[in-house]
């Protein structure tokens, strides 16, 4: 059996953008061109939106991505330790709240 090469690859930080860049799914399957072009559509707006600096990026993405894997009180425990804002209550209600 051959190993994964960087194609197939399913981890990782930039593995949804290889996956869109190539047009094909993790399972080998076409993107339909529809979803495609929509989500290069909202993507090009989002490259022309005013960014609001490098320290609220990182803690906004901290925050989203944090809450998938580290507790409510853990990850609020470490943005304060990093001298980020701590989670808002917005925040807590929509990552953490009841499903």
């Amino acid at each position: 059996m051959t190993s994964q090469n960087s194609m197939n690859q399913t981890t990782g930080a930039d593995a949804v953008d290889v996956a869109i860049a190539s047009g094909t799914d993790f399972d080998g399957t076409p993107i339909p061109s529809a979803k495609l072009e929509l989500y290069r559509q909202v993507m090009a707006l989002e490259a022309g939106r005013q960014r609001s600096g490098v320290s609220n990026t990182m803690r906004s993405r901290i925050v989203r991505i944090g809450a998938k894997h580290i507790s409510q009180v853990e990850l609020n425990q470490m943005l304060i330790d990093a001298d980020f804002a701590p989670l808002k209550d917005k925040e807590i209600a929509f990552y953490y709240g009841v499903k």
